[in-house]
């Protein structure tokens, strides 16, 4: 066969052919693509089913995503309690340091709020060009290419994974299947890693719920709510915990136990008016959250502000039928996520179970103090109806003997002892009413409370003996003149004299008040008498005077002041 003889094809048909195959070889390196890239979607799957702690769910899902398109930056916005704006924002691919010059993160503005409003895919080219894009913040990153797609939670959008700058270029349409199905997928993970953390939670709060209670019956009433915030701090993420308490004053509120930033400022604070969500908790028996910024006549102390921004906080009243207690307030600082249905929930359980144990706790102290108080009772009736006539009888006996007696001094030595008895009996009595008497803010009380401060620094406690009304005839700032010059005079003989006995007695006739202090100490330094000189000042104003006397056996002062018109004067200064 010649050459011309051999097998040929024409032009047209051979392009034909060698299009086809072309066509063909595409293909298979389209499939062949398509598998590995569903390998990818298969090992991305596999990533996030083998998590089961929320947070880290939640970033494999961003890392998942990105590595499954190849962008160069991912993120997950999840969308807040408002369903307008991201309350989470997990980011990967932005380094640490461009994170911390941008400020704060994305709240779903520009296009990522328009995924929110309207939850679609989007897929840009150029993500400047768009009209709905709102810029960037000064340090961030160049952006251009970008894919958005929602994530459904139940039927509920729970967020967005956002992506930018593919590396290809441009995201494709098999990139926006491709995340569509991984954000399918993500929904259930998030799901199950959702349930695990509330389940995890509920055990959490009524574990400590159940601990709380019973710590509560075994701690002191002034050392209750400092435990309780401090629990609560611990459980709720929370950045601040106070509790309020209700005032005399009407609408305002007083801070009773708080952790967290400026806590001690905050205790005993009081400009909290019935406008907070603590006072709106405590009105409606509810729940209460704050979610943006509380407009007041006064600010609300216990929340966190920074720039007039306040951030989210949530309030639980604590009451039970008998009466309210207050409220407990957890505070976020702006910017941080907002409070959970579930934790809404829990904190109300927490706190309605801790004001029925405080209900118990204070029903425990009535019975113990009426058990206390009966015992005391008895006890005073002993000492009045045996021990005092006791005494009295010995000291007639004592009178009797006396009569008997030819030697003057065996007649004074014997006066001398039923003197002291006169000053036991005084003693008795005054210990009788001080343990059956239930008012302790009354003036017998408050004294019996000064001679006991300074009894520490003596070897035997100060006498102390009453004569008159002293209850009801010195009342008001008479009353508080009595405190503070037995206060004084007191501390002046422990002090200053170097004195072992003390004795006071306060007197009410129906034309004075006297308050006598005699010690056996050496006499006040002439340099140390500054405060007897602003006592002999408080007696003058009332139009009374203080004396001194200094002798061999020790000091005696008397500061006495008429009682005529003392309820309508003011206390000296």
């Amino acid at each position: 066969m010649t050459r011309e003889d051999h097998l040929s094809f024409p032009d047209a048909p051979r392009v034909e052919l060698d299009e086809a195959i072309a066509e063909l070889i595409a293909q298979a390196e389209r499939v062949r693509s398509s598998q590995g890239r569903l390998r990818g979607l298969l090992r991305a799957v596999e990533t996030m089913v083998g998590e089961i702690e929320l947070p880290v769910v939640l970033r494999r899902v961003v890392e998942a995503a990105v590595e499954l398109v190849d962008a160069e930056f991912g993120a997950l916005g999840v969308i807040g309690a408002d369903r307008s704006s991201l309350d989470q924002f997990i980011h990967v691919g932005l380094a640490a340091g461009d994170a911390a010059a941008i400020g704060h993160l994305p709240r779903g503005h520009g296009v990522l709020g328009a995924l929110i409003a309207n939850p679609e895919p989007i897929r840009l080219v150029h993500l400047d060009a768009d009209p709905r894009a709102a810029g960037f913040p000064s340090h961030h990153p160049r952006m251009d290419s970008f894919l958005g797609v929602p994530i459904t939670v139940r039927g509920d959008v729970f967020g967005n994974i956002y992506l930018t700058n593919a590396r290809r270029g441009s995201f494709s349409a098999e990139d926006e299947e491709l995340l569509r199905a991984l954000a399918s997928t993500a929904g259930f993970v998030i799901q199950n890693a959702r349930l695990f953390d509330e389940a995890r939670t509920r055990a959490a709060w009524m574990t400590a719920t159940a601990e709380l209670s019973a710590a509560i019956l075994s701690t002191p009433p002034d050392k209750v709510f400092d435990l309780i915030a401090g629990r609560i701090v611990d459980l709720s993420a929370g950045t601040r915990v106070t509790i309020v308490v209700p005032t005399d004053e009407v609408d305002v509120l007083r801070v009773a136990a708080a952790r967290g930033p400026h806590e001690l400022d905050l205790l005993g604070t009081t400009s909290i008016d019935s406008g907070s969500i603590a006072a709106r908790a405590m009105e409606d028996g509810g729940v209460r959250v704050a979610t943006a910024p509380h407009v007041s006549s006064r600010p609300d102390p216990t929340l966190l502000t920074v720039d007039q921004e306040t951030g989210p906080a949530m309030a639980a009243p604590m009451r039970t039928r008998q009466r309210t207690w207050g409220a407990l307030t957890v505070a976020r600082a702006p910017g941080e996520r907002e409070f959970t249905a579930l934790e809404l929930e829990v904190l109300g359980d927490l706190s309605s179970q801790a004001s029925i144990a405080l209900e118990l706790s204070r029903a425990r102290s009535e019975q113990h103090k009426a058990i206390l108080s009966d015992e005391r009772a008895r006890i005073a009736r002993d000492l009045h109806d045996h021990v005092i006539q006791q005494i009295f009888g010995s000291g007639l006996t004592l009178q009797s003997v006396a009569l008997t007696l030819d030697d003057p001094r065996d007649r004074s030595r014997v006066d001398q002892v039923i003197g002291q008895l006169d000053d036991a009996i005084a003693q008795i009595r005054t210990v009788i009413f001080a343990i059956s008497t239930r008012d302790g803010s009354s003036l017998r009380h408050r004294l019996i409370d000064v001679v006991a401060e300074l009894s520490g620094a003596l070897r035997r406690p100060p006498a102390l003996r009453f004569a008159g009304p002293v209850d009801n005839t010195i009342t008001g700032p008479l009353a508080e003149d009595v405190v503070g010059v037995a206060r004084e005079l007191l501390s002046n003989s422990v002090r200053h004299a170097r004195a072992h006995t003390i004795s006071l007695d306060v007197g009410v006739t129906e034309r004075e008040v006297s308050i006598i202090v005699t010690d056996d100490g050496t006499g006040i330094r002439s340099d140390r008498r500054s405060g007897l000189h602003n006592l002999a000042e408080r007696a003058g104003a009332r139009g009374g005077a203080l004396t001194l006397d200094t002798g061999p056996d020790g000091t005696r002062v008397q500061w006495r002041v008429p009682l005529d018109g003392h309820d309508t004067e003011e206390s000296a200064p």
